[in-house]
């Protein structure tokens, strides 16, 4: 008798025991399509869906199957800085597929200390399919211009110590600080991104990548108020090609050699790009002052810069110091709009030890008191 009652509990125990093993199952695999909205994210642009971002996060961590967020169409308000952490994360394949418009609040001061709007932090394998991130940033630029206390901002995306990221179609507006920052990421593809913000909107770079390795940013149209590109130090294996860049500052490794102990930039290759309004095209900036850091393997190729910009009154004066290239003065200007009464006085620049050269292309200019190289004008 005792042993039928032990083999019949043994058998209810095993058949429990089974059912809550489907029911976690069944969990875990219903967590592969997670729809935001039923999590509670309201899309009239009003009410904070803030908590339902945390909760999908939450939800698709605990899967190990790929799983995927999706934001239905509409206007959904994110007033938090949201972090979606991957250490103890089970899922390597989530990807969040946005359909709606993401939108800051409009008080800057909300987000303004936060640092990141949407910060990615050790991630592995997430993507990001369309969307628009409106950051709602011009009410910070115009505190800014005025020259009152102003909080630094936030950048809308950041991925830091991540690898295996994907960011496809995605738009982001108005970014009080940059755009979309990479950092300390391995094996990145940012493709078919659009980027827009006032020419006039204060470090609001588009794109910055720094400490990363395997990043390739590609057919993308980037517009705003510093660079389209900025490349920071530890950069390795950037591929960068097909770029519409404009309104902007073009294209920018640096500024590097900030610190006395810096990692360099290695293997580069920028192709491709198309320059139109900018103030620079490619370019390479550092800091006067001594620095271990080094750029190398650099390759800037079939690139098009279209200015229409009149350059005129422009004085460079009392400027000493070395150059890295044999030309140290350099003006290459537009063929449509000559610069114009340019004034370069009292310059010394030399190459290893001796005067550097001068370039110039289409430049109508004075020179006043002594200068070094002597002039191309």
């Amino acid at each position: 008798m005792e042993t039928k009652v032990t083999s019949s509990l043994t058998h209810v125990l095993i058949l429990v025991l089974f059912t809550l093993i489907f029911v976690v199952n069944q969990q875990l695999v219903a967590a592969t399509n997670i729809n935001l909205v039923n999590l509670g994210a309201k899309s009239d642009g009003l009410t904070d869906s803030s908590r339902a971002f945390t909760s999908a996060w939450n939800i698709a961590c605990e899967s190990r199957n790929p799983s995927t967020i999706f934001v239905p169409q509409g206007r959904y308000l994110v007033n938090k800085a949201l972090v979606f952490n991957g250490r103890n994360c089970k899922n390597k394949a989530i990807s969040f597929v946005i359909r709606g418009t993401l939108v800051a609040p409009a008080d800057f001061r909300v987000l303004g200390n936060a640092g990141t709007w949407f910060s990615f932090d050790d991630v592995t394998g997430v993507s990001i399919f369309g969307g628009v991130f409106d950051g709602q940033g011009a009410g910070l630029w115009a505190c800014k211009r005025s020259g009152k206390t102003c909080p630094p901002g936030a950048t809308t995306i950041r991925f830091s110590n991540s690898m295996n990221i994907v960011v496809n179609g995605l738009t982001s507006l108005n970014s009080q600080l940059y755009h979309i920052d990479f950092d300390g990421c391995k094996e990145v593809k940012a493709e078919g991104v659009q980027v827009s913000a006032s020419g006039a909107s204060p470090n609001t770079d588009g794109i910055h990548v720094q400490h990363s390795t395997g990043v390739t940013i590609m057919n993308t149209k980037i517009g705003t108020g510093d660079d389209c590109v900025s490349i920071g130090a530890g950069t390795s294996n950037l591929w960068i090609e097909n770029i519409a860049c404009g309104p902007g500052h073009g294209i920018s490794i640096g500024s590097l050699g900030k610190e006395l102990n810096e990692p360099g930039v290695v293997n580069v290759t920028v192709k491709s790009c198309t320059f139109v309004g900018t103030k620079n095209g490619v370019r390479i900036k550092s800091w006067g002052r001594p620095s271990n850091g080094f750029v190398r393997h650099v390759l800037f190729q079939h690139l098009k810069m279209v200015s229409g910009v009149r350059i005129s009154d422009v004085t460079y004066q009392d400027i000493h110091g070395t150059s890295e290239t044999r030309i140290g003065v350099k003006f290459d200007c537009s063929s449509k709009y000559h610069c114009a009464d340019i004034k370069v006085k009292d310059v010394h620049l030399t190459y290893r030890n001796k005067p550097a050269g001068s370039s110039c292309n289409n430049t109508v200019g004075t020179i006043l008191g002594s200068i070094l190289p002597n002039s191309c004008f």
